[in-house]
Parts: C-alpha cells; structure tokens; sequence
C-alpha cells in the first residue's frame, strides 16, 4: 500500500472523531447554545464506553451508555443555558472540567486495559478496483460510515428541510422564531442533548478504532479542535467533514514522519495540529474581515420568551 493511501485512511481514522464532535457542536450552536465542553464530553463518551464494554462485552451496551451519560450532560448544559440563562462560556468550562476530572476518576481502575473487540468493519470489495480511493473505503468501520451519512443528513435536514429553517431561525432570532409557533426552548434542550451525544460518540470512536484502551486525557485536545473546526467549517456538514478529514491528515502525518526515520522531536510533531489550528484562525479572521462570519446571530444569547429586542 503506497503511501498516500496510507496517508488518506490514517486522516479518516483521525479525522471522524473530530468529524462527530463537529457535527455535534454544530447542532448545538446553530440552535443558539455555545459548546465549549466538547472536550469533557468526549472523555466521558471514552471512558464510558471503555467501562461498560469491558463490563458486559457488549458494543451495543456500550454505546447506549455513552448516549445516556453524554445526553446527560447535554441536559444539563441546556438547563444552564437555556432555562436558568447562565453564562454559555462559563457552562461549557464547566462541563469540561467537570468530564475531564470524572473521567480520570472512573477511568483508574481501568487504565491500560485492552477493550474485546473494535468498532466492526464494513467490507466492501468490490471498492478495490477503483484507483486511490477504492482501497480506501473499501474497508472502513460502521462508525466512519455512519459519521459520513450522518453529514448528508444533516445537509438535507439542515439546508433542505423545513426542520432547517426552524433551527436556523431558533439560532438567528429566537423571538421571531417563537411567534412563528416555534418550541423555541424545547427545540434547544433537544438541539443541544442530541449534539452531546454525537460528541460522546466521538469520544466512544477514539476509543474504540483510533487508541484501543483507556488513557487518563487520551483526547488530547481534539475537543477543542472540534471547537475551532465549527468556525472553520461555517457551521456546514459538508465543509466539517472536509475540515476534519484535513486535521486528521495533519494528526496522522506527525506519525508518519516519524516512521520515515526524522530526528525531529516527537513533542514539535504532535504540535502541528494545533499549530495549523491557530494559524488558519489567524487566516481566516484577517480574510473575512469585512464579510459576514456565518456565525447564528442570537448564538450565545439568552431568551426569555416575549421579550423586546
């Protein structure tokens, strides 16, 4: 197998754990509700599934547990944002903290050890032929697969859909949305429980086809890169699979550089990710400086149902 194919499953691999918290996060924003604690979150959707997969050996189980306890969290993310109008910055903090501390908790008397099995393959042969990228989804697992579908999905659903509308208008005017007859609290809690989970299910993929055991802080910051990718992607599905598959590459290719026999220190190769992460910030600021961000415009505001703007 050359090595750009290499490259290109290593950067999928990578890249899906982002892919979900993205697209979770993006559910989360565009219903109006800053996600900061995508990072938590993942590290409680890891350790959960770790535990209960270790426990009962049952995948199905496993990733029941990471929607419940991550749905969880999304419920009381919600509950501070939306019904007692805290402080979205200070909630999403919180839930960080909060995951990263309970996962390190929950997660020691299972460090190190091994998980029964991985995220099962879909085998598609009759991919192989077909140059480049045939080998390359020719042998994916379910949950690449379902994180690719899931971004149609929500393409349609958001662009598409009547649905779309609705949850634009929750995000951009949340007034105008509740006279139209909108649910607009209850679409939030739901938004924002929903984009928990796809985020626990990132966590639950690292976990399962990227590091095959518990590690205290194994996400390493992928959940704040998730943060940065909303930005990147504009709050588009189709751009978030495209910004993740990208990070994934540069994830990847620290590993693949060392492989190749470089003396760099392995420590300046972790940093790419973050590296490029920052700069494209920078990049994209400076290029759209006097355009418009994209961003939900009611994001990060609370609503009180008929109040005045």
């Amino acid at each position: 197998m050359d090595f750009t194919t290499q490259l290109l499953i290593a950067a999928i691999s990578a890249g899906t754990p982002l892919l979900l918290a993205t697209l979770g996060g993006i559910l989360n924003e565009r219903a109006g509700i800053i996600q900061l604690g995508a990072e938590g979150m993942m590290l409680m959707g890891a350790v959960t599934t770790c535990l209960v997969y270790l426990d009962t050996g049952s995948l199905i189980l496993a990733l029941l547990a990471v929607f419940l306890v991550t749905g969880l969290l999304g419920l009381l993310h919600a509950f501070l944002c939306v019904t007692l109008r805290a402080n979205h910055t200070m909630s999403g903090l919180a839930m960080t903290l909060f995951g990263g501390g309970l996962s390190a908790y929950l997660g020691k008397s299972v460090s190190g050890h091994p998980l029964p099995g991985a995220a099962p393959k879909v085998n598609l042969g009759f991919l192989e032929p077909i140059p480049l990228l045939g080998k390359v989804f020719a042998h994916l697992d379910i949950l690449t697969w379902f994180s690719i579908v899931l971004v149609i999905l929500l393409h349609l659903l958001i662009h598409h859909t009547s649905w779309g509308l609705h949850l634009k208008a929750i995000g951009d005017n949340p007034a105008t949305a509740d006279v139209m007859g909108i649910r607009v609290q209850a679409s939030r809690y739901a938004y924002v429980i929903a984009g928990s989970m796809l985020i626990g299910l990132a966590g639950a993929d690292m976990i399962l086809t990227f590091t095959p055991s518990w590690t205290e802080g194994m996400t390493a910051g992928r959940g704040w890169i998730a943060v940065g990718l909303i930005i990147f992607a504009r709050w588009n599905p189709i751009r978030a699979l495209l910004c993740a598959y990208f990070f994934g590459a540069l994830d990847s290719l620290g590993f693949r550089i060392q492989l190749a026999g470089s003396h760099i220190p392995v420590y300046f190769l972790k940093m790419i990710p973050y590296i490029v992460t920052i700069l494209v910030l920078m990049y994209l600021g400076w290029r759209n400086r006097n355009k418009p961000s994209g961003t939900p415009e009611a994001l990060g505001l609370p609503y009180v149902r008929e109040q005045r703007f």
